[in-house]
Protein backbone atom coordinates (compact mmCIF):
# COMPACT_ATOMS: atom_id res chain seq x y z
CA UNK A 1 0.00 0.00 0.00
CA UNK A 2 2.65 1.98 0.58
CA UNK A 3 4.30 1.86 -2.81
CA UNK A 4 0.80 2.24 -4.33
CA UNK A 5 0.73 5.97 -2.09
CA UNK A 6 3.73 7.05 -3.27
CA UNK A 7 3.06 6.28 -6.83
CA UNK A 8 -0.03 7.86 -6.64
CA UNK A 9 1.44 10.90 -4.82
CA UNK A 10 4.13 11.17 -7.86
CA UNK A 11 2.23 10.79 -10.61
CA UNK A 12 -1.58 12.40 -9.45
CA UNK A 13 -2.65 13.63 -13.20
CA UNK A 14 -2.07 9.50 -14.43
CA UNK A 15 -4.22 8.58 -10.83
CA UNK A 16 -6.88 11.05 -11.95
CA UNK A 17 -7.52 10.48 -15.65
CA UNK A 18 -7.03 6.59 -15.18
CA UNK A 19 -9.76 6.81 -12.48
CA UNK A 20 -12.26 8.97 -15.06
CA UNK A 21 -10.71 6.02 -17.61
CA UNK A 22 -11.62 3.06 -16.06
CA UNK A 23 -15.31 5.09 -14.97
CA UNK A 24 -15.81 4.69 -18.94
CA UNK A 25 -14.54 1.52 -19.21
CA UNK A 26 -16.76 0.10 -16.40
CA UNK A 27 -20.06 2.29 -17.67
CA UNK A 28 -19.49 0.71 -21.11
CA UNK A 29 -19.25 -3.03 -19.54
CA UNK A 30 -22.23 -2.70 -17.22
CA UNK A 31 -24.42 -0.76 -19.23
CA UNK A 32 -27.37 -2.92 -18.87
CA UNK A 33 -27.18 -2.41 -15.04
CA UNK A 34 -27.01 1.22 -15.41
CA UNK A 35 -29.40 2.32 -18.34
CA UNK A 36 -33.45 3.04 -17.57
CA UNK A 37 -35.05 1.96 -20.99
CA UNK A 38 -33.81 -0.70 -23.83
CA UNK A 39 -31.83 1.68 -25.89
CA UNK A 40 -33.52 0.04 -28.86
CA UNK A 41 -37.15 0.27 -28.38
CA UNK A 42 -38.76 2.56 -30.39
CA UNK A 43 -41.61 4.24 -28.52
CA UNK A 44 -43.10 6.94 -31.28
CA UNK A 45 -45.43 8.53 -29.55
CA UNK A 46 -42.61 9.51 -27.34
CA UNK A 47 -40.56 10.57 -30.25
CA UNK A 48 -38.23 14.22 -29.40
CA UNK A 49 -39.14 13.90 -26.16
CA UNK A 50 -37.02 17.10 -24.05
CA UNK A 51 -35.12 15.60 -20.80
CA UNK A 52 -37.17 14.84 -18.32
CA UNK A 53 -37.03 12.63 -14.75
CA UNK A 54 -38.41 9.70 -17.13
CA UNK A 55 -35.92 10.33 -19.89
CA UNK A 56 -32.60 12.03 -18.59
CA UNK A 57 -31.17 13.06 -22.34
CA UNK A 58 -34.42 13.09 -23.91
CA UNK A 59 -35.85 10.53 -26.91
CA UNK A 60 -34.57 10.76 -30.61
CA UNK A 61 -36.73 10.62 -33.79
CA UNK A 62 -38.33 7.20 -32.88
CA UNK A 63 -39.03 7.56 -29.12
CA UNK A 64 -35.98 5.89 -27.54
CA UNK A 65 -34.02 6.72 -24.53
CA UNK A 66 -31.11 9.39 -25.30
CA UNK A 67 -29.64 8.45 -22.16
CA UNK A 68 -29.73 4.73 -22.45
CA UNK A 69 -28.21 4.99 -26.23
CA UNK A 70 -25.11 7.24 -24.71
CA UNK A 71 -24.32 4.87 -22.67
CA UNK A 72 -24.51 1.68 -25.09
CA UNK A 73 -22.42 3.95 -27.29
CA UNK A 74 -19.56 3.60 -25.39
CA UNK A 75 -19.39 -0.12 -25.91
CA UNK A 76 -19.70 0.34 -29.62
CA UNK A 77 -16.72 3.52 -29.62
CA UNK A 78 -14.76 2.36 -27.21
CA UNK A 79 -14.35 -1.04 -28.70
CA UNK A 80 -14.24 -0.23 -31.92
CA UNK A 81 -11.55 2.57 -30.82
CA UNK A 82 -9.32 -0.35 -28.98
CA UNK A 83 -9.75 -2.43 -31.82
CA UNK A 84 -8.60 -0.11 -34.73
CA UNK A 85 -5.68 0.94 -32.15
CA UNK A 86 -4.21 -2.32 -31.99
CA UNK A 87 -4.85 -3.01 -35.74
CA UNK A 88 -3.35 0.19 -36.39
CA UNK A 89 0.29 -0.43 -33.66
CA UNK A 90 -0.17 -4.26 -35.05
CA UNK A 91 0.44 -3.48 -38.89
CA UNK A 92 2.79 -0.78 -38.76
CA UNK A 93 5.18 -1.99 -35.90
CA UNK A 94 5.79 -5.24 -38.06
CA UNK A 95 6.06 -3.00 -41.26
CA UNK A 96 8.31 -0.65 -39.40
CA UNK A 97 10.30 -3.34 -37.78
CA UNK A 98 11.10 -5.54 -40.94
CA UNK A 99 11.36 -1.99 -43.07
CA UNK A 100 14.45 -1.00 -40.50
CA UNK A 101 15.98 -4.48 -39.98
CA UNK A 102 16.07 -5.72 -43.41
CA UNK A 103 16.79 -2.64 -45.32
CA UNK A 104 17.37 -2.60 -48.80
CA UNK A 105 14.59 -3.36 -51.24
CA UNK A 106 12.07 -4.37 -48.10
CA UNK A 107 12.93 -0.94 -46.82
CA UNK A 108 12.13 0.57 -49.88
CA UNK A 109 9.57 -1.25 -50.60
CA UNK A 110 7.41 -0.17 -46.97
CA UNK A 111 8.50 3.72 -47.01
CA UNK A 112 7.21 3.79 -50.55
CA UNK A 113 4.37 2.61 -49.31
CA UNK A 114 4.15 4.92 -46.18
CA UNK A 115 5.10 8.03 -48.55
CA UNK A 116 1.57 7.08 -50.30
CA UNK A 117 -0.08 7.05 -47.46
CA UNK A 118 1.10 10.34 -46.12
CA UNK A 119 0.35 11.98 -50.03
CA UNK A 120 -3.25 12.11 -49.63
CA UNK A 121 -5.39 13.60 -46.51
CA UNK A 122 -5.96 10.60 -44.25
CA UNK A 123 -9.63 11.47 -43.66
CA UNK A 124 -10.51 11.78 -47.66
CA UNK A 125 -8.78 8.42 -48.68
CA UNK A 126 -10.38 6.55 -45.16
CA UNK A 127 -13.48 7.68 -46.82
CA UNK A 128 -12.58 6.10 -50.31
CA UNK A 129 -11.53 2.84 -49.12
CA UNK A 130 -14.78 2.89 -46.51
CA UNK A 131 -17.02 4.25 -49.53
CA UNK A 132 -15.15 1.02 -51.91
CA UNK A 133 -15.75 -1.64 -48.88
CA UNK A 134 -19.25 -0.51 -48.29
CA UNK A 135 -20.52 1.32 -44.91
CA UNK A 136 -20.13 -0.69 -41.65
CA UNK A 137 -18.14 -0.21 -38.68
CA UNK A 138 -15.84 -3.44 -39.59
CA UNK A 139 -14.68 -1.58 -42.82
CA UNK A 140 -14.67 2.00 -41.18
CA UNK A 141 -11.82 -0.07 -39.02
CA UNK A 142 -10.46 -1.25 -41.87
CA UNK A 143 -10.33 1.80 -43.94
CA UNK A 144 -8.62 3.72 -40.80
CA UNK A 145 -5.66 1.65 -40.40
CA UNK A 146 -4.97 1.36 -44.29
CA UNK A 147 -4.21 5.16 -44.07
CA UNK A 148 -2.71 5.40 -40.26
CA UNK A 149 -0.42 2.72 -40.24
CA UNK A 150 2.58 4.52 -41.90
CA UNK A 151 3.01 6.39 -38.61
CA UNK A 152 3.91 3.89 -36.89
CA UNK A 153 5.76 1.81 -39.38
CA UNK A 154 8.34 5.28 -39.50
CA UNK A 155 8.23 5.07 -35.51
CA UNK A 156 9.01 1.68 -35.38
CA UNK A 157 11.78 1.74 -38.57
CA UNK A 158 13.72 4.92 -36.93
CA UNK A 159 13.79 2.84 -33.41
CA UNK A 160 15.31 0.28 -34.98
CA UNK A 161 18.19 1.93 -36.89
CA UNK A 162 19.33 3.37 -33.62
CA UNK A 163 19.18 -0.71 -32.07
CA UNK A 164 20.49 -3.16 -34.78
CA UNK A 165 24.06 -1.50 -35.22
CA UNK A 166 24.30 -1.71 -30.88
CA UNK A 167 27.00 -3.91 -30.24
CA UNK A 168 24.92 -6.91 -28.32
CA UNK A 169 22.63 -7.06 -31.61
CA UNK A 170 26.51 -7.84 -32.92
CA UNK A 171 27.14 -9.99 -30.90
CA UNK A 172 23.97 -12.21 -31.11
CA UNK A 173 24.58 -12.33 -34.74
CA UNK A 174 28.23 -13.75 -33.95
CA UNK A 175 26.57 -16.09 -31.70
CA UNK A 176 24.87 -17.72 -34.23
CA UNK A 177 21.56 -15.97 -33.39
CA UNK A 178 18.87 -16.39 -35.92
CA UNK A 179 17.18 -13.29 -37.57
CA UNK A 180 13.49 -14.33 -36.02
CA UNK A 181 15.33 -14.72 -32.43
CA UNK A 182 17.04 -11.09 -32.76
CA UNK A 183 13.94 -9.59 -33.81
CA UNK A 184 11.63 -10.92 -30.85
CA UNK A 185 14.72 -10.38 -28.71
CA UNK A 186 16.13 -6.90 -28.84
CA UNK A 187 13.71 -5.40 -31.89
CA UNK A 188 10.02 -6.00 -30.96
CA UNK A 189 11.08 -6.29 -27.28
CA UNK A 190 12.78 -2.56 -27.69
CA UNK A 191 10.91 -0.58 -29.33
CA UNK A 192 7.09 -2.13 -28.54
CA UNK A 193 6.97 0.66 -25.07
CA UNK A 194 7.29 3.55 -26.94
CA UNK A 195 4.97 2.33 -29.55
CA UNK A 196 2.52 1.62 -27.08
CA UNK A 197 2.81 4.89 -25.42
CA UNK A 198 2.15 6.35 -28.75
CA UNK A 199 -0.76 4.31 -29.17
CA UNK A 200 -2.05 4.94 -25.76
CA UNK A 201 -2.30 8.80 -26.72
CA UNK A 202 -3.83 8.17 -30.25
CA UNK A 203 -7.78 6.04 -28.43
CA UNK A 204 -9.18 9.58 -28.56
CA UNK A 205 -8.08 10.43 -32.29
CA UNK A 206 -9.08 6.77 -33.24
CA UNK A 207 -12.07 7.80 -31.19
CA UNK A 208 -12.86 11.08 -33.10
CA UNK A 209 -11.79 9.17 -36.70
CA UNK A 210 -14.46 6.45 -36.71
CA UNK A 211 -17.19 9.01 -34.96
CA UNK A 212 -16.72 11.21 -37.90
CA UNK A 213 -17.00 8.36 -40.48
CA UNK A 214 -19.99 6.96 -38.43
CA UNK A 215 -21.14 10.61 -38.95
CA UNK A 216 -20.64 10.99 -42.54
CA UNK A 217 -22.93 7.79 -42.89
CA UNK A 218 -19.75 5.13 -43.45
CA UNK A 219 -19.36 3.75 -40.39
CA UNK A 220 -22.43 2.44 -37.96
CA UNK A 221 -25.36 2.17 -39.19
CA UNK A 222 -29.13 2.17 -37.92
CA UNK A 223 -29.92 1.05 -35.58
CA UNK A 224 -26.87 1.01 -33.80
CA UNK A 225 -25.84 3.11 -31.08
CA UNK A 226 -22.80 4.48 -32.29
CA UNK A 227 -22.23 8.20 -31.28
CA UNK A 228 -21.31 9.19 -34.43
CA UNK A 229 -24.03 8.03 -36.14
CA UNK A 230 -26.28 9.62 -33.22
CA UNK A 231 -24.69 13.37 -33.89
CA UNK A 232 -25.63 12.31 -37.54
CA UNK A 233 -29.28 11.53 -36.78
CA UNK A 234 -30.02 14.19 -34.67
CA UNK A 235 -28.53 16.57 -36.93
CA UNK A 236 -31.57 17.66 -38.76
CA UNK A 237 -33.46 18.19 -34.94
CA UNK A 238 -30.63 20.54 -34.11
CA UNK A 239 -33.15 23.65 -34.00
CA UNK A 240 -36.17 21.77 -32.55
CA UNK A 241 -34.16 19.02 -30.50
CA UNK A 242 -30.92 20.11 -29.76
CA UNK A 243 -30.00 17.64 -26.86
CA UNK A 244 -30.14 15.09 -29.38
CA UNK A 245 -26.78 16.52 -30.88
CA UNK A 246 -25.90 17.74 -27.39
CA UNK A 247 -25.04 14.76 -25.17
CA UNK A 248 -23.62 12.27 -28.06
CA UNK A 249 -21.36 15.22 -28.72
CA UNK A 250 -20.56 15.45 -25.02
CA UNK A 251 -19.76 11.79 -24.66
CA UNK A 252 -17.91 12.58 -27.59
CA UNK A 253 -15.64 15.08 -26.20
CA UNK A 254 -15.54 13.62 -22.27
CA UNK A 255 -14.07 10.70 -23.71
CA UNK A 256 -12.04 11.54 -26.22
CA UNK A 257 -10.34 14.61 -23.51
CA UNK A 258 -9.75 11.54 -21.17
CA UNK A 259 -7.95 8.76 -23.20
CA UNK A 260 -5.67 12.15 -24.35
CA UNK A 261 -4.61 13.50 -21.44
CA UNK A 262 -4.04 9.81 -20.01
CA UNK A 263 -2.13 8.82 -22.50
CA UNK A 264 0.09 11.86 -22.18
CA UNK A 265 0.14 10.98 -18.35
CA UNK A 266 0.80 7.26 -19.31
CA UNK A 267 3.89 8.94 -21.49
CA UNK A 268 5.30 11.03 -18.45
CA UNK A 269 4.91 7.69 -16.20
CA UNK A 270 6.92 5.84 -18.35
CA UNK A 271 9.43 8.06 -20.26
CA UNK A 272 13.13 7.18 -18.70
CA UNK A 273 15.11 10.04 -18.40
CA UNK A 274 18.80 9.68 -18.04
CA UNK A 275 19.42 11.45 -14.54
CA UNK A 276 22.56 11.13 -14.34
Amino acid sequence: MKKVATFIRQHRQFTVFAFFALLIILAAVFAPLIVTHDPYESILSEATKPPSSEHWFGTDKLGRDQFSRVIYGARVSLTSALFLVCCILSVGTVMGIFAGYFGGVVDMVIMRLCDMMIAFPGMVLAIAVAGILGASMGNAVIAITVVSWSKYARLARSLVLKIKHEDYVAAARVGGATNWHILKRYMFSMTIPTLIITAATDIGTMMLEIAALSFLGFGAQSPTAEWGLMLNEGRTYMQTAPWLMIYPGMAIFVVVVVFNLLGDSLRDVLDVRDES
